[in-house]
């Protein structure tokens, strides 16, 4: 029997912030036509299609001694935040801002791990590493509250000021030569 539209399936990987949902209509025939989509669960409010991240292998510097030499295991990760369809126009502002040092010019968020000698690990490394990376430059800031200039600190100052322009005054004393 099919699954229903928009059902939420458990992901098999250790990471909890993956899903599978399945979209699903039924065509003249009547029967069901699935697409599976693996979304990743930055906030309660927000998930991103896994087909939106791009993923490359290289050479790792890291751990490993001559494997290292043999296999890919540095995993990079691309999200293209400005063309990303599933970001709103006010969090693509929030995360180009709060994360300007790692995004290139075209708007494409770069993140890296070459932490283990898996590539598979290494690109769940990645991932989690942007799931912590988008909630942080989505988390909102509390507004500042205003405070009051303690009493002591306005004293302080007044007394501060009175000190500097007695020795001012005492500077410009003329001394007179007669006595």
């Amino acid at each position: 029997m099919p699954r229903p539209a928009g059902a939420i399936l458990p992901d098999k990987t250790r990471l909890g912030f993956i899903r599978e949902e399945r979209e699903g209509r039924r065509c003249e025939m009547g029967d069901w036509i699935c697409y599976i989509v693996f979304m990743i669960q930055i906030t309660d409010q927000l998930s991103i299609p896994r087909d939106e991240l791009t993923f490359t292998a290289s050479r790792s510097s890291g751990p490993g001694g001559q494997h290292v030499n043999k296999v890919s295991t540095r995993v990079t990760l691309r999200f293209d935040v400005s063309n990303s369809p599933s970001l709103t126009s006010s969090q693509k502002r929030s995360i180009l801002n709060k994360l300007a040092t790692r995004i290139s010019k075209e708007g494409v968020l770069r993140v890296v791990s070459q932490q283990t000698r898996s590539q598979a690990a290494n690109r769940e490394t990645a991932i989690e590493r942007f799931v912590e990376l988008l909630q942080f430059a989505l988390k909102k800031d509390p507004p500042r509250g205003r405070t009051a200039i303690p009493p002591s600190a306005k004293q302080k100052r007044i007394d501060d000021k009175k000190h500097r322009s007695r020795l001012k005054q005492e500077r410009s004393k003329k001394i007179s030569l007669d006595d």
